[in-house]
């Protein structure tokens, strides 16, 4: 039945059944909008792990992965590895978040320029996570789709998953998606590594794949052509800028119950993602070796290799796979979905248009903002072309307002003025060098190493909106208003004061509960304009710990290339 059988179906319904009720049951602690959009700081490590795993990880991954790999070769690993290099940064980064005591990284900049900013940053983070959703979508779909063999298409398969995730993610909000994204997180590993071993015992392991595939370039890291070192290097700089920037990373690293839950979420669970990245590169190296996925439209590797392989095993496993599947689509977008509308709802709504409501309306605005977000998503996965070009504009909007926030955290002079400009820089730039006029112009005028495949390099678009935002920022501050001193002093106090055992919410954010002093600056240089802290012995003991885990997969993954 849809392409695939009877056992399939069963696995497939007893979990959508079971994770929609889940998510459905956490909404009776729904009371306000701190428990909606934060949920209610009251997370442990296990489970912030696994959210920031879930959140950050999804179908829609392994199939951009397998699929650049199947045209690539392994640097295809990239696509997703080139957060790889900010993993490390991750732990001194969520103990910042969590001490703004905020519901939504608009307050951030609310409480660093002013409203104003913190309305643009608001139609930024809805158009970089509705993007994201699609682009989610989408891969999901194509793996849908490639499953049943076309019973299903993609955009019947989009409408199903978001049906599922809508209505949990509209009941429990993001205490839902903590809650289901610790299943979800689990079904998300299996599908990272169910299909390898069969993969690899069809080619006859890694001997067999250097008997397939004659051409060593695929087996290299750092490849000539698109994925070179300059590109790895600028979307890694490019992905830490704009992290942060990013409308979820708030609940990522604030709805723990303290520093510690967030910092081993944070980094923990991206760690774990870059371990499946790992089999998810494999499995498309393995399609190359196969005569079967030869002429595989490549979005549809990792699909067809599950229809291919899982049958041959038992039954019950296509359904297995699909769950797994649905597990790591339903486990981004309804975190996406909720931070999104908290955005939506604190910094536009509530600010500018309806003030001083009780708290359950802010919450219904909340849950009917989540059901447009979506909507608007599913439109834009209906007409982007594929996966991996879905992704480079996701990659490229998410640092769009990175300028603003990294020069704001750590430079007094920053002004609003410059927070304006270095984003419309930053968009102009990315807009100008995206037009078919530009880019017919830059081939007859720019080195043949800035373009590829008839196009200016994306590595090179993202170094040119990320010096002109910078840039920009810097110079309009130098020559601007300053933000009123009593403004920024407040908000770097808030930031230097750790989070206390029990603390209780605050109900503004940058507010520090009654009796907490905060302590005296200790800056790593000792400029008036400069806040950049010293960082304190657990920060540098988890940052060394981390990067000696990225160089020990990058090391792991050169020598594994060498096999056979």
């Amino acid at each position: 039945m849809l392409g695939i059988g009877l056992w399939d179906w069963l696995a497939l319904a007893a979990y959508l059944v079971g994770i929609t009720l889940l998510g459905v049951w956490t909404a009776r602690k729904v009371r306000d909008t701190s428990d909606f959009f934060i949920a209610g700081r009251r997370f442990g490590k296990t489970f912030m792990v696994f959210f920031s795993f879930g959140a950050g990880t999804s179908g829609n991954d392994a199939v951009g992965v397998s699929s650049k790999t199947f045209t690539n070769g392994i640097s295809g690993i990239w696509y997703q590895w080139l957060w790889l290099f900010c993993t490390p940064f991750y732990w001194i980064i969520a103990p910042v978040f969590r001490r703004m005591r905020a519901l939504t990284t608009g307050d951030y900049f609310d409480a660093r320029y002013d409203g104003g900013v913190a309305g643009l940053y608001t139609v930024v983070g809805i158009l970089t996570l509705t993007v994201n959703i699609g682009v989610v979508s989408l891969g999901a779909g194509a793996m849908i789709e490639a499953l049943t063999g076309g019973a299903i298409p993609r955009f019947a398969g989009i409408l199903g998953m978001t049906a599922l995730y809508v209505t949990y993610g509209m009941a429990g909000g993001l205490g839902a998606a903590i809650v289901t994204d610790f299943i979800q997180g689990m079904l998300t590993i299996v599908l990272s590594f169910i299909l390898l071993p069969f993969a690899l015992h069809v080619v006859g392991g890694f001997t067999g794949l250097r008997e397939r595939i004659a051409d060593p370039e695929m087996f290299s890291l750092v490849a000539p052509g698109e994925i070179n070192g300059f590109h790895v290097t600028l979307f890694a700089i490019n992905a830490l800028i704009g992290i942060v920037t990013q409308p979820h990373i708030m609940g990522v690293c604030a709805a723990g119950r303290n520093e510690m839950d967030g910092r081993v979420g944070f980094a923990g669970g991206n760690l774990l993602k870059r371990l499946c990245t790992v089999a998810w590169m494999l499995v498309g190296l393995c399609a190359v070796a196969m005569p079967a996925m030869a002429t595989t439209d490549p979005d549809l590797v990792y699909g067809n290799m599950a229809r291919e392989l899982l049958p041959r095993v038992m039954p019950g496993l296509i359904g297995l796979f699909l769950a797994a599947l649905l597990a790591s689509v339903m486990s981004s977008c309804d975190a996406f979905m909720v931070s999104t509308s908290g955005l939506f709802t604190q910094n536009l709504y509530r600010r500018f248009l309806v003030r001083d409501r009780p708290e359950s309306h802010y919450v219904t605005v909340g849950r009917i903002a989540s059901l447009c977000i979506v909507a608007c998503s599913i439109a834009f996965a209906v007409m982007v072309s594929d996966v991996p070009s879905g992704l480079e504009w996701f990659f490229r909007l998410q640092a769009m307002m990175g300028a603003a926030f990294w020069l704001g955290l750590f430079w007094r002079r920053t002004t609003v003025a410059g927070a304006w400009a270095a984003t419309l820089t930053s968009f102009a730039v990315l807009v100008a060098t995206s037009l078919p006029a530009f880019n017919r112009w830059a081939v007859t005028h720019l080195p043949e190493y800035m373009i590829w495949d008839g196009q200016f390099r994306v590595a090179w678009q993202m170094c040119a909106y990320l010096v002109g935002g910078f840039g920009m920022g810097i110079a309009v501050s130098l020559v601007t208003p300053r933000v009123p001193a009593h403004k920024l002093d407040r908000l770097y106090a808030c930031l230097r004061t750790p989070v206390q055992e029990n603390e209780p919410h605050t109900a503004e954010p940058f507010t520090l509960p009654p009796g907490v002093t905060p302590p005296a600056p200790r800056k790593l240089i000792p400029h008036p304009d400069l806040e950049i802290p010293v960082p304190t012995k657990i920060g540098l003991a988890g940052f060394a710990f981390f990067w000696v885990c990225v160089f020990a997969l990058i090391w792991f993954v050169r020598w594994m290339a060498t096999w056979g």
